[in-house]
């Protein structure tokens, strides 16, 4: 609460004061921020009134100073307390408000005037004629100071400055591992050496030097120390209904892309996985019942788009028939959640979060995303997603447990039949190519790197999506697809497929 010290104690005033201290404690805005003092509201103190008054002006943030025609009392140096409040503001360093009763000056005190030239040297002073136009004048300066002080914001959250946070409170690893995964998967323009300063500057994540809330979201060492409410809270419900006890709960911490990893993993734990057997490959197939995408994708998006001056969580919540994600947020002007079932426009809650997280590939920008998960789930033989407003917004994920056997049973049929046909699956040359490059763990990057190529686009259609379709390779985090630590390894089949390829280069001519 910032504390207002009206001045003067004036009889010319008496009317106005009080009219704008009651202004100030009833508006329904400035009443949240300010607490307006009135000189006479002390109570009776074995002090001197000069003392007094000049330690409430001390105390207070800022410093409204009335001017009119009289001076007031003068004492020994023949000074008012009204100048003594205006220099003793002045020396503290307040904010000073001046307001001048008047259209002009002619008809002042002498020593009013030259205290009016004073002030106006330093300060921008308004002119009234009543509390009519007084508190207009008023209520226009306060909301400039709680925008200046940022206590009132009219730029998005994430845009403004973390005031308790410096850039000793992000992680150097963490911006270095993103630029990594930014300059592979999206082609990010800076240099993988590039100082962290430069990376939070190319992705306007500082405000006068400081932190934005979020570069503490996205890099902090301790994220929640700052914005204690960015955890994600998962629990897991054996019931369709809410019930204590809970027989898991969880309340993860830690930056955005850590949240995103963790909340998804924990779903993929308690969601059915079938397993097959090893009749046609050394790598037994598998299956969620739920697609992973489907699941990093409604997650993502609570933790992108949720409202972050609120003081609730986003909750993960899974339940024996269904998976909510809820978040406290909604959605754009303009949009309805019919929309959202079609083609729409993409229009971020937190632009600058963001862009980061399409930078390292964990969204994508042009609007697809719940219409990707209707399509995935229906192609998935799941019923299609519901979105609702329940104080806030929430996703439901229908459930079908024993759909991921029938996937995996499924996968077999397809590769028994594929067998029949061709013992050797065909490859392309490019997927051929990756194979004989591929060796233990290896990122995307190394990847590109390996062979020979810097086009991210051209590489994911003809090398490494055509890969993972064929079930040569595999993802080492399957439940994080968009992880920034995401690398891909040869599956058995892979390396079988890799040790024909080789032998057939080395022998182009096979005896008939």
């Amino acid at each position: 609460m910032q504390r207002i010290f009206i001045s003067s104690v004036q009889k010319e005033f008496a009317l106005e004061r009080a009219a704008l201290a009651d202004y100030l404690r009833t508006d329904p805005l400035l009443r949240r921020f300010f607490e307006p003092f009135l000189f006479e509201d002390l109570p009776a103190l074995d002090q001197q009134a000069s003392t007094a008054y000049l330690a409430q002006v001390a105390s207070c943030d800022i410093y409204l100073g009335l001017f009119g025609d009289s001076y007031g009392f003068e004492d020994a140096q023949g000074v008012s307390p009204t100048e003594h409040e205006f220099n003793r503001a002045t020396y503290l360093h307040k904010a000073r408000l001046i307001y001048v009763k008047g259209e002009t000056d002619q008809a002042k005190h002498p020593k009013m005037q030259a205290l009016i030239q004073h002030a106006s040297s330093q300060v921008v002073r308004r002119r009234f004629q009543n509390s009519a136009n007084l508190h207009p004048a008023v209520y226009a300066s306060l909301v400039d100071y709680l925008q200046a002080h940022e206590l009132l914001r009219f730029t998005p959250f994430d845009a403004s400055a973390c005031r308790d946070a410096t850039q000793a409170d992000l992680s150097t690893e963490k911006i270095q591992s993103f630029l990594r995964t930014a300059r592979s998967a999206r082609n990010f323009p800076l240099a993988e050496d590039a100082a962290p300063h430069t990376v939070l500057t190319q992705l306007r994540l500082l405000k006068n030097e400081t932190p934005t809330h979020a570069a503490v979201l996205l890099f902090g060492k301790e994220p929640q120390r700052f914005i204690y409410n960015s955890e994600v809270k998962c629990a897991h419900f054996h019931g369709t209904q809410r019930q204590k006890p809970i027989p898991f709960y969880q309340v993860y911490k830690g930056t955005l892309f850590e949240l995103v990893d963790q909340a998804v993993n924990f779903v993929l734990s308690k969601i059915n996985l079938a397993v097959g057997t090893r009749a046609l490959s050394a790598q037994a197939p598998t299956a969620y019942e739920i697609p992973p995408e489907v699941v990093s994708e409604a997650i993502v998006n609570a933790i992108a788009h949720r409202d972050y001056t609120s003081t609730a969580s986003v909750q993960v919540m899974l339940f024996a028939n269904r998976l909510e994600v809820w978040n406290p947020g909604g959605l754009p002007p303009g949009m309805s959640l019919q929309s959202l079932r079609q083609p729409h426009g993409s229009y971020p809650a937190n632009p600058l979060i963001a862009e980061p997280l399409y930078l390292a590939k964990y969204i994508e920008r042009m609007g697809t995303g719940t219409c990707d998960m209707i399509e995935r789930c229906i192609t998935h033989g799941l019923p299609e997603p519901t979105f609702g407003l329940t104080d806030g917004f929430v996703t439901t994920i229908w459930r079908k447990p024993g759909l991921a056997l029938a996937h995996v049973e499924g996968e077999i049929d397809q590769v028994t039949q594929q067998v029949t046909q061709q013992v050797t699956q065909q490859v392309t040359q490019q997927v051929a190519h990756l194979l004989a490059v591929l060796v233990g763990n290896m990122s995307r990057a190394e990847l590109m790197a390996a062979v020979g190529l810097k086009d991210r686009g051209t590489f994911s259609e003809n090398y490494l999506e055509p890969a993972l379709a064929a079930g040569l390779i595999e993802r080492t985090l399957p439940g994080s697809p968009h992880s920034p630590t995401q690398k891909y390894r040869l599956t058995a089949k892979g390396q079988n497929q890799a040790q024909i390829s080789s032998t057939s280069q080395a022998n182009p001519f096979p005896d008939n």
